[in-house]
This record gives C-alpha cells, sequence and structure tokens, in this order.
C-alpha cells in the first residue's frame, strides 16, 4: 500500500475531479482542502456546458477525452448524468473565417462537426431563431452538466474512495523543505505531502503569491440566471451565442439556463485568499438587457421569468489555455487554472492530467502547451499591470 500523501488546495471541479483521479490510481492518501464548502466558488456559479471544438489542437485532443470520460462519470457517479444534448457555436460572418481554419485540426482527430445556417438551425430546434446571418458550428458530441448534481455526486464519490475532504481550512503559507513543496500550512496546522496541486481558480495569485509565484491571468465577472419552469420542456442544444455576449441551454425542471457577459466591465482583481464571490455586484438593469438580448433567440422566454441568479468570476490566462502542470522552480507542487469560462468543461480532464503529473510525472496527453512555464517573468509582469475590460480580452467561451 502506498504511503505518498497529495494534497489539493481548492474544492472546485478541478480539485475535486484530481482527487478522483488520484484516488482511483491508489496514490496513497490524498486531501482535499477547501476554505468554504466543496463547490462555493465559480463551480456552482457555472453554466457546465462543454463542446470539443476548440481553438488549439492540444484544447481539442483534451476536450475529446474530457467528453469521453463525461459519459463514464455518467455510469460512475450516483445522481449524476451528463446531458448529451450538443453544443450549438454561433458565429457572426466576420468571425467565422477564423474558426473555419481550424476545421483542418477537427477532421485530422476525427471530431465530428457540421455547420448549419439560420434555416437549418430553426428546422432543427423550432424553439432556437438565430439571426439569418449567423452561423452555426454544431458539435454533436457536446452537452452540458448540471453544476448542482455533478458536485455532490463526485463529492459523494471522492469521499467513498477514501479522499479525506477538508472543508472550511484555508491555506496560509506552504511547506518547504529543499527547496520543494513538502506540505501546506492550514489555521490547523501543518500538513506534509508528497505532491501539493493548487486548483484555487481566481484565488491562485494570492495564495501562490506566498511562494512568489506569479501567473498572468485576468479574472472577470460572469452572471448566470435560471428561468421559472416553463410549461413543457423546450428542445435545445447547449448554445454558446458568442455574437450575443452569453450563452443559452435547458436546466432542470424545464428551465432554461442564460450566462451572459458584462463587456464594458474591467476586470476584478482577487488580492486577498479569504475573499468570497458573494461580494461580487451585478449592473443595475442586467436582467433586463439579458431577457433583450435572447428572447428572439429563443422566443420561448417571453413566457417565463427569471427565478435564480448567480455571479462568479471567469479566469483567462494570457494566451488563453489552461495553466496545468508541474511548476519547475518548486518540485513538489503543481498548478490547474484559467480554463478561461470552461473549467467545467475541461475538469474531467484536468483531474486526470495532475494526477498523471502527481503520480507518473508523465501524462497520456501531450499539454506542453498548458504548461505554467510558457511564460516569462516580464510579460507575466506586463499583462498584470494592465487593467482590462472583458471585451478587450480573450473572448473565448467553454
Amino acid at each position: 500500500m502506498s504511503t505518498r500523501t497529495a494534497v489539493i488546495i481548492g474544492g472546485g471541479v478541478i480539485g475535486l475531479s484530481t482527487a478522483y483521479h488520484l484516488a482511483r490510481k491508489n496514490y496513497g492518501k490524498v486531501i482535499l482542502l477547501d476554505k468554504g464548502p466543496v463547490g462555493d466558488g465559480a463551480s456552482s456559479r457555472a453554466g457546465g456546458i462543454i463542446t470539443d471544438l476548440m481553438w488549439s489542437e492540444t484544447g481539442v485532443r483534451a476536450r475529446v477525452k474530457s467528453l469521453q470520460l463525461y459519459r463514464e462519470l455518467s455510469l460512475d457517479l450516483e445522481g449524476y448524468k451528463f446531458q448529451d444534448v450538443g453544443c450549438l457555436n454561433f458565429f457572426e460572418k466576420a468571425s467565422y473565417p477564423d474558426r473555419e481554419k481550424l476545421f483542418p485540426i477537427y477532421r485530422k482527430l476525427d471530431v465530428p462537426f457540421e455547420v448549419l445556417d439560420a434555416k437549418e438551425m430553426h428546422r432543427r430546434w423550432p424553439a432556437l431563431q438565430a439571426p439569418a446571418e449567423i452561423i452555426g458550428v454544431h458539435d454533436p458530441l457536446g452537452g452540458y452538466s448540471e453544476p448542482d448534481e455533478y458536485i455532490p455526486a463526485i463529492t459523494r464519490k471522492i469521499k467513498a474512495l477514501g479522499v479525506e475532504v477538508r472543508e472550511h481550512q484555508q491555506i496560509q503559507d506552504f511547506v518547504l523543505r529543499g527547496g520543494q513543496v513538502r506540505g501546506v500550512v492550514t489555521a490547523q496546522g501543518a500538513i506534509e505531502a508528497d505532491a501539493v496541486v493548487s486548483t484555487v481558480h481566481a484565488w491562485t495569485l494570492p495564495v501562490l503569491g506566498e511562494l512568489g509565484l506569479s501567473y498572468p491571468i485576468k479574472t472577470f465577472v460572469h452572471q448566470r440566471y435560471v428561468t421559472k419552469p416553463l410549461p413543457a420542456p423546450v428542445k435545445l442544444p447547449a448554445v454558446n451565442a458568442n455574437p450575443m455576449g452569453g450563452y443559452v441551454r435547458p436546466a432542470t425542471g424545464n428551465r432554461l439556463l442564460v450566462g451572459v457577459e458584462t463587456a464594458e466591465r474591467e476586470e476584478h482583481r482577487v488580492t486577498a485568499k479569504d475573499w468570497h464571490m458573494s461580494d461580487l455586484t451585478v449592473p443595475a438593469g442586467l436582467k433586463e438587457e439579458l431577457y433583450e438580448r435572447f428572447v428572439e433567440l429563443v422566443p420561448v422566454l417571453a413566457q417565463t421569468s427569471w427565478e435564480t441568479e448567480k455571479v462568479g468570476l471567469i479566469m483567462f490566462s494570457m494566451d488563453g489555455e489552461p495553466i496545468l502542470g508541474p511548476v519547475a522552480q518548486y518540485p513538489g507542487l503543481f498548478v490547474g487554472t484559467a480554463f478561461h469560462s470552461g473549467g467545467f468543461a475541461y475538469n474531467p480532464v484536468a483531474g486526470m492530467l495532475l494526477a498523471e503529473f502527481v503520480a507518473e510525472g508523465k501524462t497520456s496527453i501531450d499539454v506542453s502547451d498548458f504548461s505554467p512555464e510558457r511564460f516569462t517573468s516580464q510579460e507575466t509582469q506586463a499583462h498584470l499591470e494592465r487593467t482590462l475590460a472583458q471585451k478587450d480580452s480573450i473572448r473565448r467561451r467553454h
């Protein structure tokens, strides 16, 4: 039996998935820490949409695996099912050529996709009224996960697999020995470990700042709304409606879920480890604006009203790709963060990859393009010193 210990910082879906995969590998003792309840940050505020039609070959390979794992998790996690309704990605005529350039990658990797005009989209999904100029790129393997189902289901599973889930234990510092990270320090004391994995999302800079580490990342406010129940189910795929600045998908109980960005709003900088997303606010009139944006696209919205509102943060690295892998400066430390608006989409494969790095020192998919070492200190500092509005950052959805 292994005597190794791994500590995972952050109980969002990336941390939960990493714990799941380490436990499945019989790594040894696995401890998951969160400063609050698990899933209390961005994960419970997510749209949960996934497509494998990404903008890099590495991203496509990772997402193909993620979709495979989601279908396996539907069988392994009690109370959870991946909703394989497909994913429809909207493009305007001006932005479509950039996506069309990626089609050779999709074909090379045998990733199915279809290009649809507005008339064909309406024929397939009568509830959808896309503007005539919109081009849809359909991913038949895509879909979505309900955070309220997935988070408790995977939490129950990792506990059953022997993972120690320690909630309300905030990281204060790291244990260093011989230049290596050998554990963490919380208010409850030090925890020795062979490996420490940081998956803390928006808190990455203040947490890793304890080690003098910094990455070129920006966080932006994200709003997610769910309607009251509709009289009947609405047949829709998950729709990444980039030209409308948001997305829409079905939700549990004949509801619709709509997410929206606030393009003019400046980045939200998280500087304290104890900051909580409940401190975020929504601009006045956003609900009404959101309704106007999406009621023409999905006219059935006129039959209902908003029931819940959740506000969180999405995070983008300077080049828009995730930051995932070992930290060369501190052996024993691993990072998984900056999954743009697609943390839920990446989490099955991100957890698998981090567990492979920790347990075997190598991964089954080449993710060197995601390496934390790809940024220089100069470009990192310059990027962090800039203040960006969301519209001026890389805007990639799910």
